[in-house]
């Protein structure tokens, strides 16, 4: 369920995985998962929030409000699993990621948190392929190229730890220049 084919993309192996990063939509990922970056309402929001709930359906919005339900809101750090409405995928996990404040407030291990408790609902699932977006980068001001160390040292732990889980991990750039970004990180470690 691998889309393989973008106008930019670069890749490594790690384990019995490939890392990818591409330019692209999150929306048009055919993956077993994507991952939102959600806030902690579950409702819908801007930015990649609101375009996985109008893209998706009302079925992500239903199961998203039987959640908040049982639990209440989604901490940041924290991660929940919906059904994917009608993206191209099986399931999305809504994470939270921190909002920036100057990087004195644990925001760097609230966003690790973020990707692993992603990975770990992925896992759950039994997804071999999952797709990110760039967590807390746009509303939540957290400074790209730090947000993309952060995500790919997450992702690289993640499949060290458990390396028959995933086939693919991939990181989807919105712009040229956040994929160039994921790209001199991802070819710098």
């Amino acid at each position: 369920m691998s889309e393989t084919q973008y106008e930019r993309e670069s890749s490594r192996e790690v384990g019995g995985a490939t890392l990818r990063v591409v330019l692209g939509n999150i929306v048009g990922q055919h993956v077993d998962v994507i991952v939102n970056a959600a806030n902690s309402s579950l409702l819908g929001g801007g930015g990649v929030d609101g375009a996985i709930h109008r893209t998706g359906g009302p079925d992500i919005l239903e199961a998203c409000r039987a959640i908040r339900a049982r639990q209440g809101k989604c901490a940041p750090g924290q991660a929940v699993i919906t059904p994917a409405g009608r993206l191209h995928a099986e399931h999305v996990v809504h994470t939270v990621g921190p909002v920036w404040r100057g990087g004195e407030s644990g925001e760097p291990d609230l966003l690790r948190s973020a990707y692993s408790e992603s990975f770990a609902r992925a896992r759950e699932a039994g997804a071999r392929t999952i797709a990110f977006p760039s967590i807390s980068t746009g509303a939540y001001r957290y400074p790209f190229r730090d947000a993309t160390e952060v995500a790919l040292a997450t992702a690289r732990a993640e499949l060290a730890a458990h390396p028959d889980a995933f086939d693919e991990v991939r990181f989807v750039a919105f712009s040229a220049r956040d994929f160039m970004i994921y790209q001199e990180v991802l070819e710098g470690t």
